[in-house]
């Protein structure tokens, strides 16, 4: 009898030491002072009151393993709460850097845009005035509509481009011709009747033909690439700003404090451990990844569109040399354009008030082009270039990029890294990127089946802006009224600079409809019933099927 007791004893020593040794106890000691995460808890800002002095038994624990224990049941959940608020912290830290980043494209891009037309502009009030005499001071009025509309179509507004330039320069050919014949009664029958026929005269040379192709694709192309760019900081900021759920927390909890409970010395988490917790937290997050490098690639391409022999910088920043070409050769084929005119349209009245003074050609030195000065596109488009691809990845490398800057998980795989039980070393294999790659996560219990709806809604504005940009980088204009609240959704955010991200046009706030339902644009008569009425939707009439089956049910 007395043998069996003494080897029952030996046994609980040795488990006993065994247990005492996990939890990184040199000794094994029951008594173990509670000191190391009484200091770790009070610099997180608590209250020391209830905090043990030393180890209990940890059968209400939660999230940490049970056994010996130096929290109590309020730590764990202060620990669990303030893990995750830490890990949010750090989300949006990683993601403001990002921000920062695009928002300097943002601003660099946009402002040689701007300084691009705004220096056109200028040139053209400067130089006109002795190159072209009353010609331009009796138009001015028109020439500054002209920049205002270029500037309105850049911005986001619903302008077709191409019909804006057509009118400007249908509108300068009457007031011009009539300068150019003030012996003459010009009604506006007449004048409509000259504007039927301009395109077959020709009248401006192929200067209307050369800035309206030129135009159209240099405008599309960099109103899209700064919208991209405004797109890009939104989703960041929105995506930032998700909170994480309650099994997240629990799992950042046990993998950043229950060691400190357990009393395991230096506990830095294994490498696996770390990203399948990551990657189980981030899991929605990392479902941006193909869309977001959709977006960059698709900006990439359109960058490279800024360079070239219709570059974008010749293309803005010579509009003005190019009118200024187009008044010169109305003036030099005077003659002939009236000839024509005559012949279709008839002759018109002489003016009773006399020939008066016919406006004189003026000699003044011609308007040349300038290269643009300040930052070269060229080299905006080159970092560019670089800082986009260096972030392709930027949703799926969040797991890897937080466990090493932010918990200093074990960069070796050995038997001394917190595995969430204990000091050794960990064996689950890692899950992938994604959410439907959760289903076995050891660590996080993530729903599959439910995806978080503000990172879906970010993933649908990825995709519009996407086909937007891949439009103009074929040099196709599209229809922006419809789709210009997808662009930043509520509002332009803290990366959006003001009517740059498309929604500049006056609808109201309080009537948008939510992002997603402004994709496809729906006709106002499907045949289906009244002018503005829809067929539901085969999602509506399952739920409304089983709402029905589960009321029958619930009255059986």
């Amino acid at each position: 009898m007395d043998l069996l007791v003494r080897s029952c004893w030996l046994l609980w020593v040795a488990a006993a030491a065994a247990a005492a040794s996990a939890r990184g106890e040199p000794g094994g000691s029951k008594s173990r002072s509670c000191a190391e995460v009484r200091q770790v808890y009070g610099a997180k800002g608590f209250s020391l009151s209830g905090v043990p002095q030393a180890e209990i038994s940890g059968e209400h624990l939660r999230i940490c393993p049970q056994g010996y224990t130096c929290c109590t049941s309020e730590m764990e959940e202060n620990f669990a709460n303030r893990s995750r608020s830490e890990l949010e912290g750090a989300l949006r830290e990683t993601s403001r850097s990002m921000q920062v980043m695009l928002n300097t494209q943002l601003r660099n891009f946009d402002g040689h845009f701007q300084d691009l037309l705004n220096k056109s502009e200028r040139a053209l009030q400067d130089t006109f005035p002795g190159v072209h005499g009353d010609l331009y001071t009796q138009n001015s009025r028109l020439f500054r509509d002209l920049y205002s509309e270029l500037r309105r179509y850049y911005r986001g507004s619903n302008i077709n481009l191409e019909e804006a330039l057509a009118e400007f320069w249908a509108r300068l050919l009457e007031r011009l011709f009539k300068q150019l014949h003030p012996q003459y009664v010009l009604p506006d029958e007449y004048l409509d009747c000259m504007g039927k026929q301009a395109e077959a005269y020709k009248p401006f040379g192929e200067a209307p033909r050369e800035l309206k192709l030129r135009a159209t694709r240099a405008f599309v192309a960099v109103r899209s690439f700064v919208q991209g760019l405004g797109v890009a900081i939104d989703v960041v900021r929105k995506v930032s700003q998700v909170p994480l759920g309650q099994e997240c927390s629990r799992a950042i909890m046990k993998l950043l404090y229950c060691s400190h409970c357990l009393g395991v010395q230096s506990p830095q988490p294994c490498s696996g451990y770390c990203r399948n917790v990551m990657k189980g937290c981030l899991a929605n997050q990392a479902d941006l990844d193909t869309e977001w490098r959709n977006l960059l690639d698709s900006m990439l391409l359109v960058a490279d569109k800024f360079d070239g022999q219709t570059s974008v910088d010749s293309t803005i920043g010579t509009i003005h040399v190019r009118i200024s070409e187009a008044i010169t050769a109305l003036q030099d084929n005077k003659d002939t354009l009236t000839a024509k005119v005559f012949q279709g349209c008839g002759n018109p009245r002489v003016s009773s008030k006399g020939p008066g003074g016919e406006e004189k050609r003026r000699r003044g030195k011609p308007v040349t082009e300038e290269r643009p000065s300040g930052i070269g596109l060229e080299k905006l488009v080159s970092e560019a270039k670089a800082q986009l691809r260096d972030v392709r990845d930027f949703w799926v490398s969040l797991p890897g990029v937080l466990c090493t800057e932010k918990v200093a998980m074990s960069s070796t795989i050995d038997e001394r890294c917190w595995n969430g039980m204990t000091k050794g070393r960990y064996l689950p294999e890692v899950m992938g990127d994604g959410l439907a790659s959760q289903i076995n996560n050891p660590e996080v219990e993530v729903d599959i089946t439910k995806p978080d709806m503000t990172i879906r809604q970010q993933i649908m504005q990825l995709k519009i802006m996407t086909n937007r940009l891949r439009n103009a980088y074929n040099g196709n204009d599209i229809d922006f009224q419809d789709t210009s609240d997808d662009i930043s959704g509520s509002g332009s955010g803290d990366g959006c600079l003001d009517e740059v991200c498309g929604k500049r046009l006056s609808k109201s706030q309080s009537t948008r409809q939510p992002e997603t339902h402004a994709i496809p644009k729906q006709s106002e008569h499907d045949g289906s019933g009244a002018p503005g009425c829809t067929r539901p939707s085969s999602l509506l009439l399952l739920l409304l099927t089983l709402a029905l089956a589960a009321a029958w049910s619930l009255g059986r």
